[in-house]
C-alpha cells in the first residue's frame, strides 16, 4: 500500500485591521438581522475594504471567487449596490 502526503502551502490574507467597534455598535447590528442580512452586510464591506478586488474579497471571507461571484449576481439583482472593482 502507498501513502500520498501532500503539502500544501496557504496564501495568508491581506491585512485588514478590524473595525474598532464597541460592543454596544456590534449588537444592534446583529439583534433583529438574519443570517442573511449579516452575511450580505459583511460581504458588501469586506468588498468595499479591498477596493471592490473581488479575488482578494473572497480569500478574506475564506469562500471561492465564484462563491463571491454569485453572491454579488444576487445582490445586484434585488437591487442593492455593490462596491465596483477600482483600477
Amino acid at each position: 500500500m502507498t501513502h500520498v502526503i501532500a503539502v500544501v502551502s496557504a496564501v495568508p490574507a491581506p491585512e485588514i485591521p478590524a473595525p474598532s467597534l464597541a460592543p454596544n455598535e456590534v449588537v444592534p447590528l446583529l439583534i433583529g438581522s438574519t443570517v442573511g442580512e449579516i452575511e450580505r452586510e459583511l460581504v458588501l464591506q469586506t468588498l468595499a475594504r479591498c477596493d471592490g478586488n473581488r479575488t482578494r474579497a473572497a480569500r478574506v471571507l475564506g469562500v471561492s471567487v465564484r462563491t463571491l461571484r454569485n453572491k454579488i449576481r444576487q445582490y445586484s439583482a434585488e437591487g442593492i449596490d455593490v462596491p465596483a472593482p477600482s483600477d
